[in-house]
């Protein structure tokens, strides 16, 4: 049978966040760390995600990246596809979101996508084509100061409007509130635009949703369309869709995984207020912890080979955290001195090599806080797929990796996710 749904995540974060939307409503699903290899067999599946680490490369990278995973999941028929981006929308004036969205509507051939952050449950709602945290528009959050994607306009018509090529609109709250079928009629109003001036741009529609009900109504509403962009929450109503539009039993659910054994290690590269709160509670509770500063590994004072050496002995004793992460100000006086993009790839190369030499020494268990972070060290333990099991907060399930060897249980979390106590609820959820 056919994919029933096929993505296409920017970050490795992302990608098991919706992963673990989907199987929480039913659709047996698989995450994959790049695009399916050719022998890998989908049967069985109603889904897979694919896990890129493109929102913050060069735009013309990401959308190669993007076409290619396409490219592989038009292969196993798929049947719609979904482009899963950060539910605070992180990007730049540059991209990554809008040339994305128009690469992949331009090799689907279609006129019109949706886009939609939402995702209620992490406090993140869209509400007049405006993107909320909590109860502060996305200018005036913590999202202000991100080190690599500063979101200083909350108006999302504005933001995609400036790196897309589409015309950007908006499907606003009285309409989602009306439910599906005015949900589905308001999808409709481009393609009527369209026939009257000759053919038209493509469109994107912002969607407003304050609640998961209106997620679950625009989901039922998209069944239809080639191409879904957005965060994970708008995934919600999908299943049900599938379900009555094509008479499908599924079967997919969050089952046990299987036990890993073994040390723990907790690798923060994540500098957002939540995991600054999640690393300053982690080490007061106790937790043997190790920062790392950029400026230290820039003149050789501190190395992943350091490191591994205050971690060793111990490994035996519970687990060991080690944070690159910091407030706005600290990082930006390392961007100052360092550059933007060579701190930040300082940083990632010391988490992937100190994860390969964590793993060495007989480390089994990591927690992983950051999507960038989340991508480093996935790539460098050279994991191919991952199995997704319960949830432990809001977008971020426990999971362990396919086919390698050894077995690692990982747990990959965006930034933003997670209470307080994350790192000590992520390890005691793991299997």
């Amino acid at each position: 049978m056919p994919l029933l749904l096929g993505a296409i995540a920017d970050d490795y974060t992302g990608a098991t966040d919706l992963a673990n939307t989907l199987v929480k409503s039913g659709l047996a699903t698989v995450q994959t760390i790049g695009p399916p290899d050719p022998g890998q067999p989908l049967d069985g599946l109603d889904a897979v995600v694919v896990a890129l680490k493109s929102r913050t490369i060069p735009a013309d990278e990401a959308v190669a990246q993007s076409l290619a995973a396409l490219s592989r999941l038009q292969a196993d028929g798929v049947r719609q596809v979904f482009f899963k981006y950060c539910s605070t929308f992180d990007s730049t004036d540059a991209g990554n979101i809008g040339p994305i969205a128009d690469a992949l509507m331009a090799a689907l051939d279609t006129r019109f996508s949706l886009a939609c952050p939402a995702f209620p449950g992490a406090g993140r709602t869209v509400y007049q084509g405006h993107l909320f945290v909590q109860d502060r528009l996305l200018s005036e959050s913590s999202m202000r100061d991100h080190p690599l994607t500063p979101m200083t306009d909350a108006d999302l018509v504005r933001v995609l409007g400036r790196q897309s090529t589409a015309r950007v609109g908006l499907v606003p709250h009285g309409e989602v509130a009306a439910g599906a079928a005015a949900i589905r009629a308001a999808f409709g109003r481009p393609a009527a635009d369209a026939s009257n001036d000759g053919g038209g741009r493509r469109t994107i529609a912002i969607v407003d949703a304050i609640s998961d009900a209106d997620l679950m109504a625009i989901g039922q509403a998209a069944g239809d369309l080639k191409l879904i962009t957005g965060g994970s929450g708008v995934a919600q109503g999908l299943a049900d869709t599938y379900r009555a539009d094509l008479a499908v039993r599924l079967t997919g659910a969050a089952g046990a995984l299987p036990a890993v054994r073994g040390p723990e290690a907790v690798l923060s590269g994540s500098c957002s207020a939540a995991t600054n709160q999640q690393v300053a509670r982690a080490e007061a509770a106790g937790m043997a912890t190790l920062r790392l500063d950029p400026l230290a590994l820039a003149d050789g004072r501190q190395s992943a080979d350091t490191v591994l050496d205050w971690a060793r002995p111990r490994l035996g004793a519970g687990p060991v955290l080690v944070a690159a992460t910091a407030p706005p100000e600290a990082v930006q006086a390392v961007q100052d001195r360092l550059g933007r993009d060579a701190a930040g790839a300082l940083v990632e190369s010391t988490f992937a090599d100190l994860a390969r030499a964590l793993v060495a020494a007989g480390v089994r268990r990591l927690v992983v806080a950051g999507g960038e972070t989340s991508g480093a060290v996935v790539n460098a333990l050279a994991v191919r797929a991952l199995t997704i099991g319960p949830e432990i907060a809001p977008g971020v399930p426990a999971t362990v990796s396919r086919g390698g060897d050894p077995v690692l249980a990982l747990t990959l979390k965006s930034g933003n996710f997670g209470g307080p106590d994350f790192f000590a609820d992520a390890l005691a959820a793991m299997p």
